[in-house]
């Protein structure tokens, strides 16, 4: 689980030179950085000074995983500035390895010309009633980030076999209400739960065997947001996994406010293989 405050604190990023940045990464006692924070910390260097711009579409490629003791190098090229429209090129790397890198278009507000938004194909979502730290919701103190899984379905267990889909909702209390920080802390969120879909109909899969004797990783993500929707009010993220074969799985998630509104869209492409026997964890 993540406190806000450290990933507050991980999106703060150090200026080292005209589009250059470091940052740390949120310590949670593996030895990968997670991919969720390199999303949102992506997200947050495409858009410094790129005043009156939000990101419209996040799409990144995952080349190699960062370690989470090392500082993060940070780079932007910006590629495009128009009045409605921009776009940045990111890149995350480490000791001169490039470890991630984002393709990140921006847009400005205009008015509607055409208004259309899906909503979730079941009843309208209702929010979770329960107080912070009440049954069936996971939460990582004042501010951490609190997760409820629908049906009280658990994606670590290799023995509880279900469809290829998952409905989890999510919020940050406390969280700041700017955009940038609530589309920030989405685009991390996005991040955790398509692989654990995947795994759903194969018994004896699971992610408590990932990096244990399951290879497991994100390679590339993409989302695109549609409407704005505060980090501190719960969010549905409605997974499902289409596809998983050759090592591989492909996954898609849309993320819905309270009532049924359509907020954002994801994809994500993962790999999922047996370890090799020597213990290795080759991309």
């Amino acid at each position: 689980m993540f406190s806000l405050d450290a990933v507050l604190a991980s999106l703060e990023l150090e200026p080292v030179d005209t589009d250059r940045y470091r940052a740390g990464s949120i310590q949670l006692g593996g030895p990968v950085a997670h991919g969720g924070q390199l999303l949102a910390q992506s997200l947050v260097a495409a858009l410094v000074g790129q005043d009156g711009k939000k990101v419209k579409t996040l799409h990144t490629v995952f080349a190699r995983a960062a370690r989470p003791d090392t500082p993060l190098d940070i780079a932007v090229t910006r590629q495009h500035s128009g009045r409605s429209l921009a776009a940045s090129a990111v890149s995350i790397s480490q000791g001169g390895r490039l470890c991630v890198q984002s393709q990140v278009l921006l847009t400005g507000d205009e008015p509607d010309f055409i208004s259309y938004a899906e909503t979730h194909p079941a009843p309208p979502p209702v929010p979770p009633t329960e107080p912070a730290g009440a049954a069936g919701v996971e939460t990582n103190g004042s501010g951490g980030w609190q997760v409820r899984v629908v049906g009280d379905v658990d994606i670590s267990d290799p023995d509880e076999v279900g469809p290829p889909e998952l409905d989890v909702w999510i919020r940050w209390p406390g969280a700041p209400d700017d955009l940038v920080t609530s589309q920030a802390l989405l685009a991390l969120s996005t991040d955790s739960f398509l692989i654990g879909t995947a795994m759903r109909p194969h018994p004896g899969v699971g992610q408590r065997l990932a990096h244990v004797s399951l290879s497991t990783g994100v390679l590339s993500h993409t989302i695109t947001f549609h409407q704005p929707g505060p980090a501190s009010e719960w969010v549905l993220l409605a997974h499902r996994s289409p596809y998983a074969g050759h090592g591989r799985s492909y996954g898609q998630g849309s993320a819905y406010r309270g009532g049924g509104a359509l907020v954002a869209s994801f994809v994500q492409d993962n790999m999922i293989r047996a370890m090799a026997a020597s213990g290795a964890r080759h991309l």
